[in-house]
């Protein structure tokens, strides 16, 4: 049987960022389950920089199913967590449920991936106080007021934790973290 990466995501959530380490995950042999506020099919939203724009651009993107709805996950059933970015995040920090899953990774000391706005979700509970971590550089102070450390790298590897800035960074992201969960958590 091969083992489980949860990924915790709602609607609004980077496409990309969701999709790639689905994928890539999948490759590497995981079992992936896509949980969400409920089970129902997400609208995920592309982003994208346009020169000129001081922002990232905000498109509809691809919609895929939810697997689990948060208040069935038992995430004692996951070797690892993925936090994809975009805006889910931003209203996912105030899901009781989403804290609860998150919690138990990061005191388990199981392997998490975070890119772009995912630390929205693992800052509120205390998780990241002291550790260092990439996110969107327009979360820098977030991070900061949240006890952690920016840093503006592609693959921030702290301990068993693994984040980046944004879907261009996906290479570096995902391959520091397979390299983790095939020590720590291998996909057999």
């Amino acid at each position: 049987m091969a083992a489980k990466v949860l990924i915790v995501t709602g609607d609004a959530a980077e496409s990309l960022e969701v999709l790639y380490p689905y994928q890539r995950l999948l490759e590497e042999g995981y079992e992936v389950v896509l949980a969400a506020p409920t089970k129902k099919t997400l609208q995920f939203v592309v982003h994208d920089f346009v020169p000129g724009f001081d922002t990232y651009t905000e498109k509809a993107g691809y919609c895929w199913p939810a697997d689990v709805a948060f208040a069935d996950v038992d995430p004692a059933e996951y070797v690892a967590l993925v936090i994809p970015g975009g805006r889910a995040p931003e209203y996912l920090r105030n899901d009781p449920e989403a804290r609860r899953i998150v919690a138990h990774f990061f005191e388990q000391d199981k392997p998490v991936a975070q890119i772009c706005h995912g630390p929205l979700l693992s800052l509120p509970g205390g998780a990241l106080a002291g550790r260092r971590t990439a996110a969107y550089p327009a979360l820098e102070l977030d991070v900061l007021a949240g006890g952690a450390v920016y840093e503006d790298g592609d693959a921030v590897v702290d301990g068993v934790l693994v984040s980046a800035r944004a879907w261009p960074d996906h290479p570096g992201w995902m391959r520091a973290f397979v390299e983790i969960l095939r020590k720590k958590a291998p996909a057999t």
